[in-house]
């Protein structure tokens, strides 16, 4: 292995693009980019501070969808 990050397309992104962000994850962070931009800037966030947003931002789906 190489040690470079192995990157994942979000779940909720969609064929025809716009939206679409990877995560790739790591011991220690977070990383995420917008798939349009791989060689772009990327976040990383700690593993606490993504499973936060992630826990947000999914309590927000539901409100939207309520």
């Amino acid at each position: 292995m190489n040690g470079a990050p192995r990157w994942f397309t979000s779940s909720y992104s969609s064929e025809e693009g716009g939206q679409c962000v990877e995560v790739a994850a790591c011991p220690t962070l977070v990383h995420v980019r917008d798939s349009k931009d791989p060689q772009g800037p990327t976040l990383a966030f700690t593993p606490t501070a993504w499973a936060a947003f992630t826990t947000f931002a999914a309590d927000q789906q539901i409100i939207l969808e309520a």
